[in-house]
């Protein structure tokens, strides 16, 4: 279900809720559209369009409905409660997604923390237990506390230990990124919109095997390995530097998710130069970036150099092929030199090699060979 709310790229939205919706193990059945100049306070779609929705839910057979917009706590418990169906928003289904894909220890803390903040707000959604109360003294909770305020203060307490636990980690990660300073690395990012190919460029580039798939958010956790740029075989006199691959962005991110994620996305905002990943063969590219550039902003890598690289140029047909394999474009007012290259054929990749190596010639760059770098997420 999507809301036109005179919002550009409305109709992309709600194809790429779809896409979520089968990343996340659904199946999407039929897609219903709204146009209302603000959302209804009381079920965000009107009743009219409510009833609309329940009728096509038992006509297809739904089981659940996911609205492309953020809804309060209110207007979910009362659509469910209208519709007789379960009710989540695009919040619960990319936190769902990255519950699911979340490997290491960290990106797992991550996730719990965002989901805890993100509950902690709907306790009184669904659940009827939650309105007794537990009497008497001597009794957990105390006399007339409601088991709702039990388990708020529950919530409120994973949330602290989950906290404490990050912290942890995010000083390790500080701990490791001034081990590569002092080994003079040039460290490189990978960013991007989600599904951009970042992970099959990371491949490519420095002939991993980190998991990469045609799916939205199929890399959570960072990886950081040595990329040799003037020896490809990572020979001694190979000029190297240090290479990581990072979670790929996409609209509306929650804002608990970017603040959770804060430990992973900190490997952009030190690094020296960025890899902004395009999906060239997507035809709303220029919306990706921009919501790219807003979360590097957010996360504090707004003023970091970029390199712009149009990834999936075998996906091009030959009159959308670009004439020249670089040129440069405006980003913000600021020129940033742009790069087409094909992760998975291998064109252009040599280009970029030349172009990172020229990037870190005036950096000191050089380390022991036959180290392999690994976050503690890797």
């Amino acid at each position: 279900m999507g809301v036109d709310l005179g919002l550009p790229h409305f109709d992309a939205g709600l194809q790429e809720l779809g896409e979520l919706a089968r990343t996340a193990g659904l199946e999407p059945v039929a897609r219903l559209t709204a146009r209302r100049k603000v959302p209804d306070a009381a079920l965000f779609v009107g009743r009219g369009k409510a009833d609309e929705i329940k009728a096509l839910a038992e006509e297809t057979g739904a089981t659940e409905v996911l609205f492309d917009q953020a809804l309060s706590p209110g207007q979910q418990r009362n659509l469910e409660r209208h519709l007789g169906l379960p009710v989540n928003d695009r919040t619960l289904l990319i936190l769902e997604i990255f519950a699911q894909r979340a490997r290491s220890h960290e990106g797992k803390l991550q996730v719990e923390l965002a989901r805890l903040q993100y509950v902690s707000t709907r306790l009184v959604r669904r659940w009827s237990h939650l309105e007794r109360q537990t009497g008497g003294a001597g009794v957990r909770g105390g006399p007339g506390e409601k088991q709702i305020e039990l388990d708020r203060r529950m919530i409120g307490d994973a949330i602290k230990r989950t906290r404490e636990r990050l912290e942890k980690v995010k000083r390790q990660r500080h701990t490791q990124r001034r081990q590569r300073e002092r080994q003079g690395a040039f460290n490189i990012s990978l960013v991007g919109y989600t599904n951009a190919g970042k992970s099959t460029l990371f491949n490519a580039l420095v002939k991993a095997r980190a998991y990469a798939a045609d799916q939205l958010f199929a890399t959570l956790d960072t990886t950081t390995r040595r990329l040799y740029l003037d020896d490809e075989e990572g020979g001694s006199g190979g000029r190297s530097v240090s290479l990581s691959d990072t979670v790929g962005f996409i609209r509306d991110l929650p804002h608990g998710l970017i603040d959770a994620f804060q430990a992973t996305l900190q490997e952009a905002a030190d690094a020296d130069l960025l890899l902004h990943v395009v999906d060239a063969a997507n035809p709303h590219h220029p919306e990706q970036i921009e919501e790219v550039q807003r979360v590097l902003h957010e996360i504090g890598a707004g003023k970091v150099p970029q390199l712009l690289v149009f990834n999936k140029l075998d996906a091009l047909e030959a009159s959308q092929r670009p004439r020249r394999p670089a040129d440069r474009v405006e980003i913000e007012g600021t020129p940033v030199r742009r790069l087409f290259v094909s992760s998975r054929t291998g064109e252009g990749l040599a280009a970029l090699r030349q172009e990172l190596a020229s990037r870190a010639a005036g950096a000191s760059a050089s380390m022991q060979p036959g180290d392999e770098l690994h976050d503690a997420a890797a």
